[in-house]
């Protein structure tokens, strides 16, 4: 409880600085933050009016205070353009965001999993010769050149699947669990989701071999092959589930730095998700708009990377009890 305790509060300070960096970023930045909204038609008296609704007419320490008490009630602003609340701008894109980022990493890692554990095993094959290099291929491609691949042969030459978009035009659902499970969305998701799975696939899959090198030589597998288990038996029940260690923590890493990171994936499939809303909220000065994007990134991040280091812990308790001496 203590450790958990320790990595709580040392996430809840991370947090607040990344607030605090937010809220002096963009206030503090050259030129007028509401310049872009405010129309030069508009009299002075308007222009005030404007500044005062979004608190701009009061001293920075005292925008800093109100900034906070407003997250802590959950209340980000409202948006300049779009004219809404930022919570449910963000909200509304958080659930394809985390979508696509879920099946990329879970396709990704099943695949980078078995096939690292089997490569380990056959090391210095045929198949490690060609695998290898086809995995660093991928891992070094840029993701914005693997989706325009992915768009000319299954988009525009195939037209097996939509070439962008979360929904086809004038597409209705009465639930949103009923749009997620819709035939439709799954056809918009699948490109999306193999681009970012061949991009993310090579981590895992080195990760996973590189460890099971090592664990291969490790006492316990030799005894049980002194045993005459069989080979499946010592790679599954002995080798692989040790290995999995920094996998598992690579995998709550991988999932908070991509909530925000699928930028370059959601522009190219014009995919509605948090990092598209974040690019086109900086490139139109939407300050209220990308603080809230910024913020709800930071939190996954934060999150995930709490999780990672609990999780590290519950599957190897050496980890707290050194830290803890």
């Amino acid at each position: 409880m203590r450790f958990i305790a320790t990595r709580l509060l040392h996430s809840l300070f991370v947090l607040w600085a990344v607030v605090t960096l937010m809220f002096l970023m963009f206030r503090l930045m050259p030129g007028d933050p509401m310049a872009a909204y405010i129309s030069e038609a508009l009299s002075e008296e308007s222009k005030q009016s404007i500044r005062a609704q979004f608190g701009l007419d009061r001293s920075l320490p005292e925008q800093y205070l109100f900034y906070l008490l407003n997250l802590v009630r959950g209340e980000l602003g409202m948006s300049f353009f779009m004219k809404e609340p930022v919570w449910d701008i963000v909200m509304g894109a958080l659930p394809n965001t985390l979508i696509l980022t879920l099946s990329g990493l879970v396709i990704a890692y099943a695949f980078g999993v078995i096939a690292g554990a089997y490569l380990a095993w056959k090391r210095g094959s045929v198949t490690e010769g060609v695998v290898i290099p086809v995995v660093l291929a991928t891992r070094a491609a840029p993701e914005f050149w693997v989706g325009m691949i992915m768009l000319a042969l299954f988009a525009f030459h195939l037209g097996w699947f939509p070439s962008g978009g979360a929904a086809s035009p004038g597409a209705m659902y009465d639930s949103e669990w009923q749009r997620i499970f819709s035939v439709d969305f799954l056809k918009h998701l699948a490109l999306p989701v193999l681009t970012l799975a061949l991009y993310l696939q090579g981590l895992p899959l080195l990760l996973m071999r590189s460890t099971m090198l090592d664990v291969l030589h490790e006492e316990y597998v030799t005894m049980a092959r002194m045993k005459g288990l069989t080979t499946r038996r010592i790679v599954l029940n002995h080798a692989a589930r040790n290995a999995l260690l920094p996998v598992s923590t690579a995998f709550a890493l991988s999932m908070g730095q991509l909530v925000g990171g699928n930028v370059v994936v959601e522009i190219v499939f014009s995919w509605p998700g948090l990092g598209r809303i974040l690019v086109q909220a900086v490139s139109a000065s939407d300050y209220p708009l990308a603080q809230g994007a910024f913020l709800l990134v930071a939190v996954a991040l934060i999150t995930m990377n709490l999780l990672a280091d609990l999780l590290y812990a519950l599957l190897d308790p050496r980890v707290s009890h050194e830290r803890q001496n």
